[in-house]
């Protein structure tokens, strides 16, 4: 596992609330293009993080799931994999071949609509890595089957490489995410 943290401008400032991006276009385009662009079509799982200021930093008020709550699903979601692949001899759903994709990562109408729209719609190449990160967020969330909500995930996950696409994923529902990560809707139960 790599685990890496970069700008994805030469400023350092894209997504600050407080500064300004002041980077061209085509400064933009010679970054991604030079750093960015190879290693990004590598990583499976990329996540934007948001500058936090030093009074939310510092405080002592507790948000989110403890770091024990997390440790708990995190072994669940091992224990689900280990029983899946004991007889195929894999230890990462990432190292699954074609035929485990097919057995392990069934979609219904709704998740294959998704994978459909960002493989034609936001030129995503990457189906096997949508549906593997699928798998994982699925045995994350204690599910046997992948859902729209884990396959919406995925693509949200693989999303800051397609900066240039302004395609939009819709569900029907409300909930609909634009290729720079950003959601633009939401409704009940989904994954956010």
């Amino acid at each position: 596992m790599i685990v890496t943290a970069m700008n994805l401008h030469p400023c350092g400032f894209y997504g600050d609330s407080k500064r300004q991006c002041r980077c061209s276009v085509r400064q933009i385009e010679n970054h991604r293009q030079k750093i960015i662009g190879p290693l990004l079509d590598r990583i499976d799982i990329q996540v934007e993080v948001p500058l936090v200021d030093f009074l939310e930093l510092t405080s002592d008020a507790v948000t989110g799931e403890s770091s024990a709550v997390i440790r708990e699903r995190f072994a669940a979601a091992r224990h689900i994999k280990v029983q899946r692949f004991k007889s195929a001899k894999l230890t990462t759903n990432a190292a699954m071949g074609a035929k485990q994709d097919r057995e392990c990562c069934q979609l219904d109408a709704e998740s294959r609509g998704y994978l459909e729209h960002a493989m034609e719609q936001m030129n995503f190449s990457a189906r096997d890595r949508i549906l593997k990160v699928s798998r994982t967020l699925t045995d994350l969330a204690g599910k046997q089957y992948i859902t729209g909500n884990e396959v919406f995930e995925a693509i949200r996950f693989r999303s800051p490489d397609r900066q240039g696409n302004q395609g939009t994923l819709h569900d029907g529902a409300g909930l609909s995410f634009r290729t720079e990560g950003r959601w633009i809707g939401s409704r009940p139960g989904a994954v956010r």
